[in-house]
């Protein structure tokens, strides 16, 4: 499983920054979307299963950072940030500002899904639901926020030319509040129903016990 979930997560990384989104995407904010939404919604929860509890699993040096609500608040600081129209368009006019803003992303999303699926017992569950719902929800919002603004947010949105400027942005909006939220939303969920099976079992147990 671990060998399967690196090398799909790495698989993922690829794809979005070397071939073939980048170069599919070209100018268009819903190509850079869909690389942003590759990164942190199927890189990061991948390398998150292949790391977890392991040797190379970052937690273990350093259980003070894991923390899923924390790192959901870092995740809405770094990912709002980056998406301000001047930090954004930076990030397209740079690389150096692009590259920072990539693993930036790929960072604190890792390090949000390694708290919340590390199978730290019921309380660390309890948490990572709380971290990724709460992910879900400031994904949509912002998704959302993109997708209905009424003007232009960033400079090089339909700059290919495929889609009017608008359009492109609504389109970018939309597709990080479908995949970010659901994909989050979706892990949430994982580990509620996870936490209600291990409720189950111990009052099976409780039950068991008492006969």
């Amino acid at each position: 499983m671990r060998p399967v979930a690196l090398a799909a997560g790495l698989a993922a990384l690829l794809a979005a920054w070397v071939w073939p989104l980048p170069q599919l995407g070209g100018h268009l904010f819903t190509g850079h979307m869909a690389g942003h939404m590759t990164v942190v919604a199927v890189a990061a929860p991948l390398l998150a299963v292949a790391l977890a509890g392991s040797r190379r699993d970052p937690l273990c040096r350093l259980p003070v950072l894991a923390s899923p609500v924390a790192a959901s608040l870092l995740e809405f600081v770094v990912v709002w940030s980056w998406h301000a129209p001047a930090l954004h368009d930076a990030a397209r006019a740079l690389l150096a500002v692009r590259v920072a803003e990539q693993v930036s992303f790929l960072a604190v999303a890792t390090l949000l899904w390694l708290s919340s699926v590390g199978g730290n017992g019921r309380a660390g569950d309890a948490a990572g639901v709380l971290g990724l719902l709460l992910t879900s929800m400031h994904m949509t919002l912002l998704g959302g926020l993109i997708a209905l603004a009424p003007r232009q947010l960033y400079a090089h949105a339909g700059g290919s030319g495929l889609l009017a400027p608008l359009e492109d942005q609504q389109l970018g909006g939309t597709l990080m509040l479908t995949v970010g939220g659901a994909v989050y939303l979706a892990g949430g969920l994982f580990l509620l129903a996870r936490l209600l099976r291990e409720d189950g079992r111990i009052d099976w147990r409780q039950d068991a016990n008492r006969h």
